[in-house]
């Protein structure tokens, strides 16, 4: 399948989701998650109209930027080492597995832009060990701590929902996540507006965006 028959088809999907919950399809953006493909591939997606590049490795994500003929906005969606930091953030326009002081105070070190880099808090709604995250109990302490750096800003919260056979068993996993970024917003802080949402892939997007993702991180439905 083309990465456009493909993208037509969770367009498709999307747009009936939010017809189910209310809402519009445009606040909803597609990530094409590329970490198992190609330069090749990766441009095929952009060459489609998608627009927003994921990657979870610095290196892949230093490849991509230097290599389409198409800018993309690039996320970087992985957990991302102190020491890579350096080689990352010239490149991206949003991270969404901010998790610790450590990452926020290298950020600070490395960030050259006068606008903020949009950052996604990353929570381990799940509980799951193999996941990496902040438990939901301990994500607004956190972003309050948060205001210290003046070169991160909250955008939103993201999670990974455990992979399950019945894709509606994640639902509790993303009420829980919108529930608690809601919490954040009503809080009205200047470093963490918390308007988005970044939850669901390949396997339970659709769920996602029932329940208010406004990034979904597509890889092997979309790119392959």
């Amino acid at each position: 399948m083309t990465v456009k028959d493909n993208l037509h088809k969770i367009q498709e999907e999307i747009n009936a989701a939010c017809q189910r919950s209310g809402r519009n399809s445009k606040d909803v953006k597609i990530i094409a998650v590329t970490k198992y493909v190609t330069v090749e591939r990766t441009q095929e997606a952009l060459d489609a109209g998608i627009i927003h590049i994921g990657e979870n490795r610095s290196e892949g994500l230093i490849e991509k930027a230097q290599s389409v003929d198409i800018e993309p906005i690039l996320h970087f969606i992985g957990s991302l080492q102190s020491k890579k930091v350096k080689n990352v953030v010239e490149h991206i326009s949003y991270l969404h597995s901010l998790d610790r002081l450590s990452l926020a105070q290298e950020i600070q070190k490395r960030w050259q832009s006068p606008e903020p880099l949009k950052c996604f808090v990353q929570v381990n709604v799940s509980g799951e060990e193999s996941k990496s995250g902040l438990k939901p109990n301990e994500t607004i302490p956190f972003i309050q701590e948060l205001a210290q750096f003046p070169a991160v800003q909250v955008v939103g919260l993201m999670t990974m929902a455990p992979f399950v056979e019945n894709s509606e068993d994640t639902r509790p996993v993303f009420k829980k996540l919108r529930l608690l970024q809601q919490e954040v917003q009503a809080l009205s802080l200047d470093h963490a507006p918390c308007t988005e949402l970044s939850m669901g892939m390949s396997n339970d997007y659709i769920i996602a965006v029932e329940e208010g993702a406004t990034f979904i991180r597509i890889g092997s439905s979309l790119v392959g």
